[in-house]
């Protein structure tokens, strides 16, 4: 049953703050049809014809030995193109626009945010809508990638192997983004936590550095943090942020 009164709780949370700070992970996009990864219905969970775990095709290593059969699996799993932003994204965009929200901090690649109009969106693992040639420099977007001849996309300059430009398992995240994710979380009087089991670091590590505000979580499976959060709601974040916002 949908508790109405805490999302009344957290209206009123928002309503008494001004610098607030979201931070979002997989779940924020499982309602536009984006799977997640752990969840039962995850990516680690589910079938695939592939021959290799989810874990080992998206690391670094994978990537550098196996390139086709990364980016067969990559554009098989990790691209949707005809997904589209859900009512969490919209009331965030909205959220901003107040002048209320300073920051989305997220660990989706999908670009979804920006899709629904929010405009200071730190991406910590990267987006598919960003690719790059791996040795002249040169920068694609995602038509590139998915309408290239090869399985392996080239660069047509150079002919260097054209990456997509997320954080793949062994590499390490952008220092600028992650310092800027930390400063915005430390001068923020509220933190909102949506759609992350808060699991995976660095990124779930960075709740560690808020501390002078309220802190309250979306998430429709417990969390580690829930006994420290002023506010737990288990339910639909789209409908829980398109109440409170």
């Amino acid at each position: 049953m949908r508790d109405m009164g805490k999302i009344s709780v957290l209206k009123k949370m928002i309503d008494e703050s001004s610098n607030i700070v979201f931070f979002g992970g997989a779940g924020v996009s499982t309602e536009s049809n984006i799977p997640d990864f752990r969840s039962e219905s995850g990516l680690y969970k589910t079938k695939n014809n592939f021959s290799y775990s989810p874990e080992v095709m998206l690391s670094h290593t994978f990537f550098m030995k196996h390139t086709d059969d990364f980016f067969d699996f990559y554009r098989t799993k990790m691209i949707y193109t005809d997904a589209k932003p859900n009512d969490a994204h919209k009331a965030l965009a909205e959220l901003e626009k107040t002048g209320k929200l300073k920051a989305v901090i997220t660990q989706n690649i999908d670009g979804l945010h920006q899709m629904a109009g929010s405009k200071n969106v730190l991406e910590l693992h990267g987006s598919v809508h960003r690719n790059y040639c791996m040795k002249c420099g040169k920068k694609f977007d995602l038509e590139y990638v998915i309408k290239s001849k090869h399985l392996t996309p080239k660069c047509n300059e150079c002919g260097g192997i054209v990456k997509p430009d997320v954080v793949l398992y062994e590499e390490g995240l952008d220092m600028n983004v992650l310092n800027s994710a930390v400063r915005y979380i430390q001068e923020a009087d509220m933190l909102i936590v949506g759609g992350t089991s808060l699991v995976v670091y660095p990124a779930a590590g960075l709740i560690q550095y808020f501390n002078r505000g309220k802190l309250a979580l979306i998430n429709k499976a417990s969390t580690l943090y829930d006994t420290t959060a002023d506010l737990v709601i288990n339910d639909s974040i789209g409908v829980v942020l398109s109440n409170a916002i």
